[in-house]
Order: structure tokens, then sequence, then C-alpha cells
């Protein structure tokens, strides 16, 4: 399973935020930490607005903060809301090409039980979780340990 980069730049905007608690972080502050497209983190960021994760505010000031604490974002959740499909065989894709085997197959079956593993695992875990070691994060990125 390999998530879309939309999934993968969405978490690294949430780190990026929940590493500077109180503070509003551009989108090209992320684009720089990141060495990423503002352009597609702009979009990023309005999905992440949509999903209510994060507030965004226009204007010269402006900039985006987490909506709620690190603690209330499941990172399952997060997963499930920004995949598009989890297909991980062609035969599981809505309208997919019917396979020559599909009825014998019980491969489907054992895919879909490795989705729910997954998925299992990363129901476990919070933002907060990620953002543990702030401390060593935040210098990666580029963050003032004071300006944090």
């Amino acid at each position: 399973m390999r998530l879309t980069l939309h999934t993968d730049y969405a978490m690294r905007m949430l780190i990026y935020v929940a590493t500077r608690p109180g503070h509003v972080c551009t989108v090209n502050d992320v684009a720089e930490a990141y060495g990423l497209s503002r352009n597609h983190l702009v979009k990023v960021a309005q999905t992440l607005r949509d999903l209510g994760l994060v507030e965004t505010t226009r204007g010269r000031t402006g900039g985006i903060r987490l909506a709620k604490a690190p603690a209330e974002i499941p990172v399952g959740a997060l997963v499930r809301a920004t995949e598009e499909e989890f297909s991980l065989a062609e035969c599981m894709q809505a309208g997919g090409r019917a396979c020559a085997i599909s009825p014998a197959c019980r491969l489907k079956g054992m895919l879909h039980e490795a989705l729910a593993a997954f998925l299992a695992v990363l129901d476990k875990y919070t933002l907060a979780d990620i953002v543990q070691n702030q401390a060593m994060l935040g210098p990666l990125l580029g963050i003032d340990a004071d300006a944090a």
C-alpha cells in the first residue's frame, strides 16, 4: 500500500503546524521546510480546512493553525479522509476488470484483511504521537526552538 502525495503532504502539514503550537503558519513556511510545491500544499490546506483539522485565515497576517488538539486528530481517520481509493489490486476497484479466477480466488479477501490491519494500526495513533519529539522535529524543519 502506498499513500498518495495528497495524504503524505497532509500529514507533513499537520506535523509542521503541530510543531508550532500557538503560531499561525503559512503554506510558504511548510513548503520551504519540506521543499514541496506551494501549489500542492494550498490544495492540501483546503482539504484539511474542509475536514475541520485546521483553521485558515486570509490576508497579510493570515495562515493556518490547528483547529483541534493534536491528540484529537487520529491518523487512521485522516488517511481514510484523504485517500481516494484503497484498492490494493485491480479486482478490488469499483468498476475494475473482472479477473478470470475471481469466482475462486481467495487473494481478494486476504488483501481486504491486510488493508484492515494497516488501517487498524494507524487508528491507534494521533498527531500527538507523531509530534511527541518536537524538540527533534523543530530543527529539522527549520523551526527555531525559541520561536516555536
